[in-house]
């Protein structure tokens, strides 16, 4: 299949694209490389400059390569910044997706693969949290996800674009095989953090918190590995082409690992001391948050194969050890 993918020089469009070609997909990327990285193209995949916030030019990126399939992944995505700055989420997350499924509809475009979040849910009423579990974004940035996939049912409606919404969890780690090494920019997330704490990057790591109802008193997240994300991206192509019917799916592991659970298996991958410092609480941070995936598992045939805690932070601390060469 012919897969246009936007936002895929970021850290999980990379993932998503290196899988796609390795299953013999024709893949061309779009991104304005205002945070995704060149060092993050193939060269087997077509590369276009451009930005979503300029409609002539996704029209055209569509038009002239003429995907059958598409995967949206250029939305900002730090939850803190959205309620801070909630126009810039306005304008980038919801006019740049309206931008996107203007010009895909114009192009013929068949299938859309689009990057959700736990988000959408807010704060847990039950787990591990499944798709019919209320939504109820407790920040911006999840609104805005939640607002996409509005747009996305309507489009599915009226102009029989079949969609997969992938509600992932906590993305991280990096390429198994080690192929991809381009890290994030600004990075907000724990294990990036983790990461530069070790290296000395930072003086410390902040812990939001030790009081909460965990085995430890830390926070709890459910964390999936990018290239279980990236698997999951194909599989969605393969159950929209197969099926013709769109679905919304959460994509995570159904068990949690705590702040200092991270920490400590950091520390033994990297066989260093990571410095941190216990805090307050942030507002608005749950106790504790696990996917429940079994749909995916019985709609896709898709189960996380490298999301072990392990994994995911032997592979990360490997990416950024590259990068201090």
């Amino acid at each position: 299949m012919k897969i246009a993918v936007i936002g895929g020089a970021g850290y999980i469009g990379s993932h998503t694209v290196r899988e796609l070609l390795d299953r013999g997909h024709e893949v061309c990327v779009f991104d304005n490389l205002s945070s995704g990285l060149e060092q993050n193209l193939f060269p087997e995949a077509g590369f276009v400059k451009g930005d979503i916030l300029h409609p002539d030019e996704v029209g055209a990126f569509l038009k002239d390569f003429k995907p059958e399939g598409l995967v949206h992944l250029a939305a900002f995505k730090a939850a803190g910044e959205s309620m801070i700055n909630p126009e810039k989420y306005s304008v980038n997350n919801i006019t740049g997706s309206i931008n996107i499924l203007n010009a895909a509809s114009a192009a013929g475009v068949k299938y859309f693969v689009f990057s959700s979040s736990a988000a959408t849910y807010g704060a847990p009423e039950y787990q591990p949290v499944d798709e019919k579990h209320p939504t109820n974004p407790e920040n911006y940035y999840g609104y805005t996800k939640l607002a996409i996939e509005g747009f996305l049912k309507w489009y599915d409606q009226l102009r029989g674009i079949k969609f997969a919404a992938l509600r992932y969890f906590n993305a991280a780690g990096y390429d198994v095989k080690g192929r991809i090494n381009g890290l994030e920019r600004n990075p907000a997330n724990l294990i990036p953090v983790v990461m530069e704490a070790l290296l000395g990057k930072r003086k410390e790591l902040l812990v939001f918190g030790n009081d909460y109802d965990t085995p430890d008193g830390t926070g709890v997240r459910d964390y999936i590995h990018v290239n279980d994300l990236a698997i999951g991206h194909s599989m969605a192509f393969d159950y929209l082409q197969k099926n013709n019917k769109s679905l919304i799916v959460n994509l995570g592991v159904q068990q949690g690992s705590s702040v200092l659970d991270v920490i400590h298996m950091a520390e033994k991958v990297s066989g260093r001391k990571c410095p941190y410092r216990i805090v307050e609480r942030r507002p608005g941070d749950p106790a504790s948050l696990v996917a429940n995936p079994s749909k995916a598992f019985e709609l896709l045939g898709w189960k996380a194969q490298y999301s072990d805690l392990e994994t995911l932070l032997a592979t990360t601390w490997r990416a950024y050890l590259a990068n201090e060469k």
